[in-house]
């Protein structure tokens, strides 16, 4: 049975000890196990489950379902590969941590003559446009320079970037009237791109509510509130137009906006049917939910292949569920505000109380 199901004696020792697979009979005098043929397919099953880490409890429910319930099935397999893609993500990100610790104490070769720009901002503010824009990082090693956020001291304002292709997010901070933009160009201009790793370890400093003072140098950045202070190196890799993105996805006569409650829509994302399907371009996997609005502004989210009513003109966007949830996260409790434009224009999702906070998603072709 080992050998023709790809599982370890000692493997079919634990299962049948756990109750997933027990044999068909065993041996009272000598208590060796032994299994039918009809059990070999099972085995197999199991065997390939426990190769993609599923946990146990999720193989015994595979297992009892797979005759009978084929979609739970599938269900249960998405599940748990969203759950490697973000295990996948999260090691990525502290690679991408560590990478910078060990090159961050190696001296520059030369001292670098740039200029830096300086402002000083509001911490709790500043902690609200991290939060506003972290979930945006990319964590593609192919698109390094999607790997981090992008912040931009323009004249007073200082303005935080961070997309990974799919989504966008977009957050502003006034500077302290008492301190002016030091440094960089005469315009007042200073911007770079620093890892995430930075913008995690300056997060954990804005928790008292002390101004921060940010400083951008295309050598090294760093974030001083009272007496502590974190430092990074800008990573060296230029970030992308998102002016030309934010003209093409905001404004337009056409586009619906609808005011809705942050936590009576993500209970009906998390209600509704989802379609799975396959990213042309690198294979992800995702669910999608549809976003429709009829002529009074009613919002009804349904599942991908959900027809619409031919004779109510509404406007439909299919939306990545889970991109679309942590956009709510982004924004917290309250209401927000949805901008649709139809099925191949972004999805924009604004705060209600802050126009200079939000997000942006690219539709999914339904």
């Amino acid at each position: 049975m080992a050998r023709a199901s790809g599982l370890s004696i000692s493997a079919l020792r634990f299962y049948d000890g756990a109750g997933v697979l027990a044999p068909a009979s065993v041996d009272p005098g000598t208590g060796y196990r032994r299994y039918a043929e009809r059990q070999l397919p099972a085995a197999r099953l199991l065997a390939g489950l426990r190769r993609i880490g599923m946990p146990l409890a999720e193989i015994t429910r595979v297992l009892e379902l797979r005759g009978s319930d084929p979609s739970a099935v599938s269900r249960l397999l998405d599940a748990h590969l969203r759950r490697l893609e973000e295990g996948l993500a999260d090691a990525r990100r502290e690679a991408a941590r560590l990478r910078v610790l060990c090159t961050a104490a190696e001296p520059s070769a030369e001292p670098s003559t740039e200029p830096e720009g300086r402002l000083t901002v509001p911490g709790r503010e500043l902690a609200a446009a991290v939060d506003a824009v972290r979930f945006a990082a990319g964590a593609d090693p192919g698109l390094p320079m999607l790997g981090g956020v992008h912040f931009e001291i323009d004249r007073d304002v200082l303005r935080l970037v961070a997309t990974d292709r799919y989504r966008m997010a977009v957050s502003e901070v006034a500077g302290d009237p008492d301190h002016r933009c030091e440094g960089g160009a005469a315009s007042g201009h200073s911007r770079v791109t620093v890892p995430v790793s930075f913008v995690d370890a300056a997060r954990a400093l804005l928790t008292g509510g002390w101004p921060a003072t940010l400083t951008l140098g295309s050598a090294a950045v760093g974030l001083r509130v009272r007496d502590r202070r974190v430092t990074g190196t800008p990573m060296q890799h230029d970030f992308p137009d998102y002016h030309r993105l934010l003209r093409t996805a905001t404004g337009g006569p056409d586009r619906r906006r609808v005011t809705v409650d942050v936590a009576g829509l993500r209970e009906r994302l998390t209600a509704a049917e989802t379609r799975t399907v396959v990213r042309a371009d690198d294979g992800a996997r995702c669910a999608v939910s549809v976003l429709a609005v009829d002529a009074t502004n009613r919002l009804t989210v349904s599942p991908a292949d959900a027809p619409a009513a031919p004779t109510d003109p509404v406007v439909r966007v299919g939306v990545n569920r889970e991109f679309l949830l942590d956009a709510l996260d982004a924004v917290g409790p309250g209401q927000l505000v949805l901008e649709l434009d139809g099925p191949i224009r972004p999805l924009a999702v604004r705060r209600l109380d802050d126009d200079r906070a939000f997000s942006i998603l690219m539709p999914v072709r339904v």
